[in-house]
């Protein structure tokens, strides 16, 4: 087996994570790259550095964020001449980002870089539907007006509904909740288990802003200095009970799922395993490494 050059970790920074709608709303991911690697850049003294490269991502982006790493790059403060790329693997990104940069370091193709990743469900892409989008492109490439006008020759209202991404996957057209019920249903997970994790990873997270372990970690963005998706009380009454669970989630969309009534069950029902107050809400933020 054939061994590179050895590579290390030097440190990194994120933003706090964020519920969907807050502080956020209105950061698209190059907004929130931008400020991260900014912070990462005055961290460690790299203002017109020149690295290797710098490797970014997202999921679900704008098609105007078709080069995001290259424009946050270009706005960190680090040297012009540093490269940039753009990767996206679901729920992964930065994680291959980092990985694409170490393979580079590994190789010998580059001394250092940086590598990380955002997402955000507060700045998603809305597009129109394919017979309106159809009729603009012949609209533009039309030479004289009449042309451009007879392009929207039948047009109906019910062509400006827009349409939203989806977040099923298209093979099975489930959800990743719909994927964990499927999970927890196989492996016997029972709920209380479940609880009793998401209690505790919020208690341990908590604990760890008060020793302060993420001092050094996480810097402020948008006048949030901590995650605000931590809810440090929770408890596993507060998550089995009804008033509980809409006292720690309160969802926008109860329509979008199936609950409950008795305890507010949710994704299938009625042997639903997953509770809302035990699942991850939608977050924006950026972790970077």
């Amino acid at each position: 087996m054939l061994h590179g050059r050895p590579v290390a970790i030097l440190g990194g920074v994120r933003i706090p994570f964020c519920r969907q709608n807050t502080a956020y709303a209105d950061v698209g991911n190059l907004g929130m790259s931008v400020r991260t690697l900014g912070a990462l850049v005055e961290k460690f003294g790299l203002h017109g550095q020149q690295l290797g490269e710098v490797a970014m991502g997202a999921v679900i982006k704008h098609s105007s964020d078709w080069n995001l790493g290259r424009e946050a790059a270009l706005s960190s403060g680090l040297s012009a001449l540093t490269p940039g790329i753009t990767l996206q693997r679901a729920c992964g990104t930065s994680l291959d980002t980092i990985i694409h940069i170490a393979g580079k370091i590994a190789t010998g193709q580059i001394e250092s870089g940086i590598g990380g990743g955002s997402d955000t469900t507060s700045d998603v892409p809305i597009v129109y539907g394919q017979s309106l989008r159809r009729r603009l492109l012949k609209a533009a490439a039309a030479k004289t007006t009449g042309d451009k006008l007879a392009a929207f020759k039948g047009f109906k209202l019910s062509e400006l509904k827009p349409d939203f991404p989806g977040v099923a996957e298209p093979r099975t057209g489930k959800s990743m909740g719909n994927h964990c019920e499927d999970m927890a249903k196989e492996w016997n997970i029972s709920r209380d288990s479940q609880d009793e994790l998401a209690v505790a990873s919020h208690h341990k997270l908590a604990a760890a802003y008060e020793r302060g372990f993420f001092d050094d970690l996480v810097v402020s963005f948008r006048g949030v200095s901590r995650d605000n998706v931590l809810r440090p009380d929770s408890s596993l009454e507060k998550l089995s009970t009804p008033a509980g669970v809409r006292q720690e989630l309160r969802p926008r969309h109860p329509h979008r799922r199936q609950f409950d009534p008795a305890d507010r069950r949710c994704f299938r029902l009625p042997a639903g395993q997953r509770r809302v107050g035990g699942r991850a809400r939608p977050r924006s933020a950026v972790p970077f490494a």
